[in-house]
């Protein structure tokens, strides 16, 4: 039997309609917390072993005697639109390696599911409607997508399957990828599946999806056990700062008979609705994080500054938390990461062991938003080459820029901080680590995440809360001020949630 070859390319977006900068072709070009913009060969070369969807397909379809033709993959740090010019020239890569790579007999493509464009509400449906396209009906398209994938009617009726991670932290990204190789096989084979798509009637704040937590803990065993009966299930929970209208939770169902299909899609849907109430919206008020802060614990209390995430379009550089623990004299506190070159650079120049009056932070021009002004020990600096230890981007290096670890100096609080040049999500220990700083001996850490530092922090964590701090990626959903959104706010406890 002769060889399939399958195109494989990855174009990774999440967009903040509400964000402050645009996605252009820099972004995607260069390397943050994930690697620059990579073609041919490369593709396979620089994600292999790396908990990347793309980097599970490729293995899997390799041990499956299937041949890969890498084409592309590129990703930006989420953040507003991706711009027009950099989607059209993303796109002309991907269909000039399509077309470059001679007969094929399928495709796969790791897309995140959450892009919009400066003139394209759904990123991702535009891109696979030419997919389609271009490599007509009969070929099989298969991507995989976030578990926070806005999944839209086009997206599916372009697509013969579509993969979703099922957890949140993203530890299942390979995984996911890896999904889609035996169901490529059964189409490669002739095989036919029927797809039923059904959104969920509510949408659900990010810092509200953690699935190992109720309701999710349960819901996400659904598809597992919708395996054992022939039907291959996937959950979104939606991106709640895409503003469009396919924004919010939606479930896929793909079966040998259009009728289980349906069923199995309905009955997700309907575990949504009757555990509606179980889900966790709260947060912390400044005031209560830093009362929490006093706390007697023997592990350190963990605060999420969830609406300055930069893995969900936020700035990473805003200061309401970090001024609520100094003006509460809050003690033995490591904060990051700051996103402020200006900083790490004064920081670089007057050199470790170096006092500096500094004003960090708030240099994004975000109303309402003050930098913080004091003096600060250089305690130590880096070039941000920064390899992850924990288990979801373990393998995979961040790149920070210029780097420096900061102690406040002349306040009764006691807090250190990491600041970067190059913006990125606080959710491995080691970024802490590798600038000297060791998060398990703080009685407070602080992190700009939402929900993905708990996968390397709750093993050190004596309490677990997010904070109510202002920032781009809002988390009220009632103050979002949405133009385009069709389903309705959830209705949900009001009790904290405190994971230990």
């Amino acid at each position: 039997m002769k060889t399939k070859r399958i195109a494989i390319a990855g174009f990774q977006h999440e967009t903040n309609c509400f964000g402050v900068t645009k996605a252009g072709l820099p972004e995607f070009e260069m390397a943050d917390s994930w690697p620059g913009m990579l073609r041919g060969e490369k593709v396979l070369l620089e994600t292999e072993g790396m908990n990347l969807p793309v980097a599970g397909f490729a293995a899997a379809a390799q041990a499956a005697g299937v041949e890969v033709v890498p084409i592309l993959w590129c990703s930006a740090e989420p953040s507003a639109h991706v711009t027009d010019h950099a989607f059209e020239t993303i796109c002309g890569m991907l269909f000039n390696g399509i077309r470059d790579a001679g007969h094929i007999d399928g495709v796969y493509l790791d897309l995140h599911g959450a892009m919009v464009t400066e003139s394209l509400a759904d990123g991702e449906g535009e891109l696979l409607r030419r997919i389609r396209e271009l490599v007509g009906p009969g070929t099989p398209v298969v991507a995989s997508l976030d578990l926070h994938a806005n999944i839209s009617a086009q997206m599916v009726e372009y697509t013969d399957y579509l993969s979703v991670f099922r957890t949140y932290p993203h530890l299942d990204m390979a995984e996911t990828g890896a999904r889609c190789v035996p169901v490529l096989q059964q189409l490669l084979a002739g095989e036919t599946l029927y797809k039923v798509f059904q959104p969920v009637p509510y949408l659900i704040p990010l810092h509200a999806q953690h699935t190992g937590s109720a309701p999710f803990d349960e819901i996400y065993q659904l598809p597992v056990r919708l395996e054992r009966q022939e039907t291959l299930a996937d959950i979104a929970l939606g991106f709640t700062a895409a503003d469009f209208p396919d924004t919010g939770p939606a479930c896929l169902a793909y079966s040998a008979t259009a009728q289980k299909a349906a069923a199995a899609a309905e009955e997700i849907v309907n575990l949504f609705i009757s555990r509606e109430a179980d889900l966790d919206c709260s947060m912390l008020s400044l005031e209560e994080a830093v009362s929490t802060c006093r706390e007697r614990r023997e592990r350190p209390v963990v605060l999420a500054d969830v609406q300055d995430n930069a893995g969900a379009g936020g700035t990473s550089d805003t200061t309401g938390l970090l001024a609520a623990l100094i003006e509460g004299g809050v003690k033995s506190v490591v904060m990051g990461l700051f996103h402020d070159p200006d900083s790490a650079m004064q920081a670089h120049e007057a050199g470790e062991g170096a006092l500096i009056e500094l004003a960090i932070g708030a240099k994004s021009n975000l109303a309402g938003h003050v930098p913080v002004k004091a003096e600060f020990e250089v305690l130590a600096l880096g070039d941000g080459t920064c390899r992850y230890t924990g288990e979801m981007y373990r393998g995979g290096v961040a790149t920070l820029g210029k780097t420096a670890a900061l102690r406040l100096v002349g306040h009764e609080a006691d807090i250190d901080l990491v600041v970067t040049s190059i913006r990125n999500q606080c959710l491995d220990r080691a970024h802490f680590t590798h600038i000297g700083l060791n998060p398990a001996n703080y009685s407070v850490v602080c992190v700009k995440s939402t929900t993905h530092f708990r996968a390397d922090f709750e093993q050190i964590a004596g309490g677990i809360f997010a904070v109510s701090s202002p920032g781009a990626f809002l988390c009220d959903l009632e103050i979002v001020p949405y133009a385009c959104i069709t389903r309705r706010l959830p209705k949900a406890r009001e009790t904290y949630f405190d994971v230990r």
